[in-house]
């Protein structure tokens, strides 16, 4: 049995146990949850009764979800004086599977994000976020029904790895010179310097993993975002990795653009996945004027952190965008957003995304049920015009309600 230093497993509930390379979930999970800075407390504890109400709902005392709270942010520094303790990464990587509120990074924390750390200490290299329209919500393009798909962000590198040095410092400066003696490229003496990695096992990883999510969820089509046609040697190399994996391991589920028109006329043929690729400013256009022609787009990290907010705005917001970090079974969920420290403990905000990132989790928990639930439920209660403030300032004279208050309504219409 693992130990913890300040930690206590819950007596009721087993972990989940990895077996064939297959999750088996015990009716009775052990969850483990970070409830989060700012808004963390709010919107979990409105999630956790959203979720316990569908599961009872869904399987009456059959199944349930055993919480078990772990810290991270604020709390786990008043806690253990660290602001990202060990049990905290131990407990994840133990119990398989987890949640999370949104973290604030603090000041000198020694950290450049909480949630950037979470990531690469665990090797959840895709991140995985759904985008997709519930009637009702009020959206700032004429047709946010269109929107529907999933993109996987790599995770773990590309500016992201935090390879930077500051204009001037001592490093920077060695480098500016070994850069102008060695190669002779010359770089400008007060500027900054970072490094982007992209490498082929990582590209490779993400790109399989979208494929496996494609074919397990029946989408059509997986498109390869990228500046490769300026950044030739590692966004373009991510596409050409992309194509490989999927030539490679794939070959009887896919069928690429190329082959689409010289082989089927332009049709996908039954059962097939196109394959494709966009350059990335071109898909930031074609996402808002073809958006219905993507279901999946796997990017690296820069490009798909910008897509997934872009995409987000159609569909109101970062407040109805769940999100997903997922490693080869090790799965951490959070909400898109920030924690909001300024609406702290005021009962205020949209609880949705993090509600919706705990539908991903009894999705991969193969718990569908309650997820379903869940879904339908939220969009009865926006078509009811009961929301919380962010969606109700876009509606004409709708008087918002409570983070609480949302939450009770989506029970009551479970």
């Amino acid at each position: 049995m693992i130990k913890f230093d300040k930690l206590t497993i819950p007596d009721e509930g087993e972990k989940i146990q990895i077996i064939n390379d297959e999750l088996i979930v015990p009716d009775y999970v052990i969850i483990p949850y970070i409830e989060g800075d700012g808004i963390g407390r709010d919107i979990m504890t409105a999630s956790k009764r959203v979720w316990d109400a569908a599961i009872k709902k869904a399987y009456g005392i059959k199944r349930k979800i055993i919480w078990f709270e772990i810290f991270a942010g604020e709390k786990a520094f008043k806690i253990y004086g660290n602001y990202l303790p060990e049990d905290t990464i131990k407990a994840i990587e133990y119990f398989i599977v987890a949640i999370k509120g949104p973290l604030t990074t603090p000041i000198g924390g020694g950290f450049r994000s909480l949630n950037v750390t979470l990531r690469q200490k665990l090797d959840l290299y895709s991140c995985i976020r759904p985008v997709k329209y519930y009637n009702g919500v009020p959206s700032p393009v004429k047709n946010p029904e269109k929107m529907d798909i999933v993109i996987f962000r790599e995770n773990t590198e590309d500016v992201y790895a935090g390879i930077e040095w500051e204009s001037n410092s001592k490093q920077n400066l060695e480098i500016i010179q070994f850069l102008k003696d060695k190669f002779d490229i010359k770089i400008p003496q007060d500027a900054g310097i970072g490094i982007k990695p992209i490498s082929e096992f990582k590209s490779k990883r993400l790109v399989r993993a979208a494929i496996k999510y494609a074919i397990k969820y029946g989408y059509k089509s997986i498109t390869l975002m990228h500046k490769g046609n300026i950044m030739k040697y590692t966004e373009g190399a991510f596409r050409d990795w992309g194509y490989e994996v999927a030539v490679e391991e794939f070959k009887d589920k896919i069928v690429t653009e190329n082959d689409l028109w010289d082989k089927y006329n332009g049709k996908i043929p039954t059962e097939k996945i196109l394959i494709k690729d966009r350059i990335a400013d071109s898909m930031f256009q074609q996402i808002l004027t073809r958006t219905d022609e993507y279901d999946i787009i796997a990017a690296p990290n820069l490009n798909g952190d910008y897509i997934s907010d872009a995409a987000a705005a159609q569909i109101g917001g970062l407040g109805m965008a769940p999100g997903a970090n997922i490693g080869d079974f090790i799965a951490l969920f959070e909400p898109t957003h920030g924690s909001a420290p300024k609406y702290t403990n005021q009962d205020k905000v949209n609880p949705s995304s993090l509600i919706l990132s705990g539908v991903m989790m009894l999705k991969y928990l193969n718990w569908d049920k309650p997820a379903k639930l869940i879904e339908e439920s939220i969009e009865k209660t926006i078509k009811e015009k009961k929301v919380t403030y962010d969606l109700a300032r876009l509606m004409d004279n709708i008087k918002p309600i409570k983070c609480s208050e949302y939450a009770s309504t989506i029970i009551d219409n479970l």
